[in-house]
């Protein structure tokens, strides 16, 4: 089965998980060409060679007109300085979550005073994804700081993130997984600030390059199309961050929100380690997080930070084979005997409808020698109580017992074969040295149906 475990030791930021994926693709020429074309107005990708505690990797630099992130939190700040030199905001509509700018030692918290005293800010990593959450009634000002572009005070909703997105010369697959990965970061500044996701808006400075990250992340995974994602629990750094707020410990809020269910640490490093995009991007592709398995190694992946601490500032990507497909399942199980056919049926058909990877009946002898039917279901972890639920609600049981079996199943695709009768999809199962192939039976029985043959005759015309 191919493999991706993420080394997330110190933390995740988009553009660190884009450059570190990056290492992995054989083309990757054709991929910065084709994120640069994708529809983003004025953003552009590149990646640039980064040493880190002598191992050497990918940075992606992102420039919004010609612009570099370190250039645009300076205009923030000329911007910010302008508009309180001019105009009375109202600062408790400021949110102090996350877009992509490599904020070094800079506090982007736009408090009052506007303290840029280095010394003084707490933020390490280089990935500080700043979002901004405003109401729709905010004074909007516009204002040229000597740029040939213009970057104005302006927000985007959900609404409007999806549309951008929906916009995006990407497959649809890597489209619907960026909004995903979105909705996952609206959802928790929706928490953070007790206000629903309709009024949740992203300033307008950092979004380009925030979908960016995203949109990157996800056409990566894409392109890569590992079988299994893991990783390793995650890093949050620790310490705290300046915001409009005030002080706030890390991980921040949001952050904190998309992490739960998922281990996290935080360590002697002082900074924000894991940013919401970084959150939300694990969050949405990983299948299980833990120390790292047994995998045939065949290629690593480096994404750099740009600061340097005692400890590499990466995020490292391995893929490879691990043997075979290998996960625990749970076996819900019962017997009655005093159910007709029709109704087991109906409950088998419930229970595949809801994610069954199993069910089935055997005739079991029950005490005083009654017959009656063991029904057995299979399924996920993630999957057990609303099994057990469905288990209640369609038999007669009142009592269920469970059984935690470990699987070993080989890795398994779907490939697509063109006939003279229509196209005809196999299943292609593959591991442990073992190949097997069967056609896909409702393609089958379609040809069959149509031209009023049976199902091995089919099979013999294709086959020619």
């Amino acid at each position: 089965m191919k493999t991706l475990y993420i080394d997330c030791s110190m933390g995740a930021a988009g553009d660190m998980l884009t450059a570190a994926l990056y290492e992995l693709i054989d083309d990757k020429e054709a991929f910065i060409d084709q994120v640069n074309s994708m529809g983003l107005e004025n953003v552009k990708i590149t990646p640039e060679e980064a040493v880190k505690c002598g191992i050497g990797g990918t940075h992606m630099s992102v420039t919004i007109a010609g612009v570099s992130e370190d250039e645009l939190m300076e205009e923030q700040e000329h911007h910010h300085d302008h508009d309180h030199e001019h105009h009375d905001h109202d600062h408790d509509e400021h949110d102090c979550e996350h877009h992509h700018h490599d904020h070094d030692d800079h506090d982007h918290g736009h408090e009052h005073h506007h303290d840029h005293d280095h010394e003084h800010h707490d933020h390490d990593h280089d990935d500080h994804e700043h979002y901004h959450d405003h109401e729709h009634d905010h004074h909007h000002d516009d204002h040229d700081h000597g740029h040939e572009h213009h970057h104005h005070h302006h927000h985007s909703s959900m609404a409007d993130i999806e549309r951008i997105i929906n916009g995006l010369n990407l497959p649809d697959k890597v489209k619907e997984d960026a909004i995903s990965v979105y909705k996952l970061i609206a959802e928790a500044e929706s928490n953070a600030h007790k206000k629903s996701v309709s009024e949740i808006h992203f300033h307008e400075v950092g979004t380009m390059d925030a979908i960016a990250d995203v949109a990157n992340v996800c056409l990566l995974m894409y392109m890569i199309k590992p079988e299994k994602v893991l990783a390793s629990p995650v890093h949050v750094g620790s310490g705290s961050v300046h915001c409009a707020h005030g002080i706030l410990p890390v991980p921040a809020p949001a952050t904190a929100f998309i992490l739960k269910g998922i281990p996290t640490y935080g360590g002697k490093i002082r900074g924000e380690l894991c940013t919401p995009t970084g959150a939300a991007l694990l969050k949405h592709f990983v299948d299980s997080f833990g120390d790292m398995p047994v995998i045939n190694v065949e290629k690593i992946g480096y994404g750099m930070g740009k600061k340097d601490f005692e400890q590499a500032n990466c995020v490292r990507v391995l893929f490879g084979e691990t043997k075979g497909a290998e996960d625990e399942i749970v076996e819900l199980s019962c017997n009655v005997d005093d159910m007709t056919p029709e109704r087991i049926a109906f409950a088998i058909e419930r229970f595949f409808e809801a994610g069954a990877l199993e069910a089935y009946t055997i005739p079991v002898g029950m005490k005083k020698s009654r017959q009656g039917i063991l029904i057995s279901v299979m399924c996920k972890e993630a999957k057990k109580e609303e099994m057990l639920s469905l288990i209640f609600t369609h038999t007669t049981t009142i009592g269920i017992r469970e059984n935690v079996s470990r699987r070993f199943i080989l890795k398994r695709e779907m490939i697509k074969k063109e006939t003279p009768y229509g196209e005809v999809r196999i299943k292609r199962c593959e591991g442990y040295g073992v190949v097997k192939e069967k056609y896909e039976y409702e393609d089958l029985a379609a040809i069959a149906r149509e031209r009023n043959i049976s199902i091995e005759e089919v099979t013999k015309l294709i086959n020619g």
